[in-house]
């Protein structure tokens, strides 16, 4: 099984076998999150129009999603975790349109299999691919608006490989490194009302 790491739109596009597209920071975990919530189902929508045309066409009940960290018009919840973990979502489809998760997982034309990669999703993923060994794995960290790199998709990129391949990162190491990005810098800014809390 060979595992290679690349990141960003590009990454995306050119990612083939298994594919896990890594969006810490928001929207793979705002997925985790709303699953755990007792969602049914989430359908992915790159463009927030696209996302609003398919929850009026009947194909999902609710639309969650950002444009550059704001939820756009129309939306029923942002990209957040923290809003997810309060929602009621028993039995409900959320259609999920960022620019950075649902856009990798649009371009990712050439994966074989395509999974979704966040830190709280990272102990799962791993034991799937491992217990599949497909030849090849992809994983693509999509950093911020799948445009410029970010620590704590590159670093959850590098636990799941090691994780995959059989090492046990510390976590604590792990977490110390993504927490001094300048990312997670953002939560709790006074100045950014649409980054309050990760989870």
């Amino acid at each position: 099984m060979r595992i290679e790491i690349v990141s960003l739109l590009e990454g995306a596009r050119a990612a083939r076998g298994w594919v896990v597209i890594i969006d810490v920071y928001r929207a793979m975990t705002t997925l985790a999150v709303a699953f755990a919530r007792g969602a049914r189902a989430a359908r992915i929508a790159a463009d927030p129009a696209e996302a609003l045309r398919l929850r009026s066409a009947g194909a999902g009940d609710l639309c969650a999603g950002e444009v550059d960290g704001r939820r756009p018009p129309g939306f029923d919840f942002g990209n957040s975790p923290s809003e997810m973990a309060r929602a009621d979502l028993e039995g409900r489809t959320l259609i999920l349109s960022t620019r950075a998760g649902a856009v990798g997982l649009e371009a990712a034309v050439g994966a074989e299999r395509l999974l979704c990669g966040a830190f709280v999703t990272a102990g799962a993923t791993a034991r799937r691919i491992a217990a599949a060994r497909p030849p090849l794995v992809t994983l693509v960290a999509m950093g911020w608006s799948a445009r410029e790199r970010t620590d704590e998709d590159e670093l959850c990129a590098l636990y799941l490989r090691n994780r995959i391949e059989g090492r046990a990162p510390e976590p604590a190491a792990v977490r110390a490194l993504a927490l001094a990005g300048r990312e997670s810098q953002k939560f709790g800014d006074p100045a950014r009302p649409d980054r309050k809390s990760v989870v």
